[in-house]
């Protein structure tokens, strides 16, 4: 079984249940796809990104999506009569020519992929996204809901209904939003489900009840934001501390509340016991949980009417077998079970907080008993491989077979810092589209106006996602990002370690591609990519070319330093000097640039023989 992921926004760092449950559906024999209409806000990631199998496809930014928007209403394609009526139903701020525009580039990516069916997390952007999706390409999907999204984010419940009534099913994670979503959209209450979202058990093997802690430590976690609830725990702290009991508080997170309750916390002189972390890697934060005594999620509705549905954390909580003190808000009564595995208090009641949080703090056995319940009904009840068994068996009974299209080998890539870009460049791409149809053009970023024959050449063009991503995945990849790092000291003083690290960030992006494309050549269409050409050889071993125009941004040193490891060079023919003159009887083959603006014949030819494909 094949499906795609549709996010608004993927990765996030607070949504690591989505995470845990894609990747419970690829060792069930699920193949994932993920794809992100736009890019993530931090380049933090979770260690459990790397375990994905799932490639992650971002959107190209919106001035190439508006090429495609103009496309599709030479053609008929633009979904004319659909943006016109939610505009007129839900008015601009729903943005429906936006939807309509990311619809169009992913119903054909989909197609291409070969997917018959999709799931959106999320009753957001990405869920009204998805209905023009449908609406452009006829392929089903499904949604999986949590709380906030349709109480809150989506703010209509108009749309609402009118998503769910296109969604084959409508996943909720709770019994409380099943039941509330029935209630709002009762046209489609016989599609809604209930599936919980599920722990990898394996995280916490070995997790026994209690701790070493002389001094007791509570531990909060979640984003620094009103429904949290944390200003509420260090108003219970400060009377924890007035009633003469020891104990230490960290709150584990980060987000637009920090100020505030930094100043909550000094103003009541609690910095010596309640302490903000920040956001830690999940890794950190499950060694947290496994050194706490006490979880405690106060969780409320703020002042918009959101709230904490089914707070992962609790799950987590109750896996390292921790006793938990949270709130009477929606799903979280089917996580704890009062007096058993840890209290619910009244949303807000600080003083009911600080009296459950007191029980816990003075008797170490109550910690212990209520910490083996949990972990027991944890166990029992929302294990990951059990809870998506769920969600596996509607896509069983939804989602038609579909075969991963078979890869067409591109064998050459250029690598273009932006597109649109010369008209020289855009000359060689159209000869090239021409002679070499399968090549790929990797492209840094989008520039300007395109050309009057874009729809030639763009195509061919893949562009870099977002700086975000970028650096994300150069934080991921710590033993690549090591070795790319030290061939920095091979290429000498004059190269500039900032256009090497921007480069090799390129470079390490990239390097998916050349696999999926089945690249065996390389060409840098100037100087500014010959460093990502070198590292991408020095990583995969392909042959790489490049072109050297009259104003070279590499040093003539570290050019003649890098000359070995290419097959050939293009030299602008205006040149005064020669680039390569001190590489001796390494000189690579080289070919002079004519003043026209296509490749000169032998120069094509080389890019035949090094990408192996057929002579003219």
């Amino acid at each position: 079984m094949r499906i795609a992921y549709l996010f608004s926004r993927y990765p996030v760092v607070s949504q690591t249940f989505i995470d845990t449950e894609m990747l419970a559906l690829e060792r069930a024999g699920v193949q994932l796809e993920i794809f992100s209409i736009y890019p993530p806000h931090t380049s933090f990631r979770h260690g459990h990104y790397a375990k994905l199998k799932a490639p992650v496809h971002y959107a190209p930014p919106q001035s190439i999506l508006k090429l495609g928007e103009q496309e599709a209403k030479r053609t008929g394609r633009w979904p004319a009569d659909l943006v016109a009526s939610h505009e007129r139903k839900y008015g601009p701020d729903y943005k429906a020519a936006v939807r309509a525009r990311n619809a169009l580039y992913f119903a054909d990516l989909f197609k291409a992929r070969g997917f018959t069916h999709f799931h959106v997390h999320f009753a957001n952007r990405a869920a009204h996204t998805a209905l023009f999706l449908k609406a452009i390409s006829g392929l089903p999907f499904s949604m999986s809901t949590h709380g906030q999204d349709y109480m809150v984010d989506l703010g209509n419940h108009d749309l609402l209904r009118e998503i769910c009534r296109e969604a084959e099913f409508v996943a909720n994670e709770t019994a409380w939003s099943t039941g509330q979503l029935r209630d709002l959209c009762p046209d489609s209450a016989g599609k809604m489900f209930r599936v919980f979202n599920g722990m990898d058990l394996s995280n916490f093997k070995q997790v026994t009840p209690g701790s070493a802690n002389s001094v007791p430590r509570i531990v909060a976690i979640g984003r620094l934001i009103e429904f949290k609830g944390f200003h509420h725990l260090i108003t219970a702290a400060s009377a924890l501390r007035s009633r003469g009991l020891e104990f230490q508080c960290d709150i584990i997170g980060e987000g637009p509340w920090r100020a505030q309750l930094e100043q909550d916390i000094a103003q009541r002189n609690l910095n010596d016991c309640v302490r903000l972390t920040g956001a830690l890697p999940q890794e950190e934060v499950f060694a947290a949980l496994r050194g706490c005594d006490i979880f405690a999620l106060p969780c409320i509705v703020d002042r918009l009417g959101a709230s904490d549905v089914f707070p992962t954390v609790i799950l987590e909580a109750m896996a390292s077998a921790r006793p938990v003190v949270s709130t009477q808000i929606a799903g979280v009564p089917e996580q704890i079970v009062h007096g058993e595995t840890g209290f619910i208090c009244k949303p807000g009641d600080t003083a009911e907080l600080a009296d459950s949080l007191e029980k816990l703090l003075r008797s170490r056995e109550l910690r212990e008993q209520f910490g083996a319940a949990g972990q027991k009904r944890l166990q029992a009840e929302f294990g990951v491989d059990s809870t998506v068994k769920e969600l596996r068996g509607l896509f069983d009974r939804t989602v038609k077979p579909s075969t991963k299209p078979a890869s067409v080998r591109a064998n050459l890539a250029v690598l273009l810092e932006e597109w649109p870009t010369t008209e020289r460049h855009e000359a060689e791409l159209r000869q090239l589209s021409e002679t070499i149809p399968a090549f790929r053009a990797y492209i840094t970023k989008a520039g300007g106006s395109a050309p009057e024959d874009w729809k030639t050449t763009l195509p061919h063009c893949d562009f870099l996602p977002e700086a975000m991503v970028v650096e994300g995945e150069w934080q991921q990849q710590k033993e690549l990002r090591h070795r790319i790092e030290t061939w920095r000291g091979d290429l000498g003083g004059k190269l500039s370690t900032e256009e090497y690290l921007r480069q090799a960030r390129y470079a390490l992006t990239m390097l998916p591609w050349l696999a999926r494309d089945g690249v065996s050549h390389i060409h840098a269409a100037s100087s500014r990519e010959i460093l990502s050409a070198w590292i991408l050889k020095r990583l995969t071993g392909v042959t790489i070319s490049a072109t050297i125009e009259e104003k070279c941004v590499i040093p003539a040193s570290i050019l003649c330093e890098l000359a070995p490891d290419f097959a050939g060079f293009r030299i602008a023919g205006k040149r005064s000097d020669d680039p390569l003159a001190n590489t001796g009887p390494a000189r690579p083959f080289t070919v002079a640039q004519r003043s026209g603006r296509n490749f000169e014949p032998e120069w094509l030819e080389a890019l035949r023989r090094w990408s192996k494909q057929p002579s003219a």
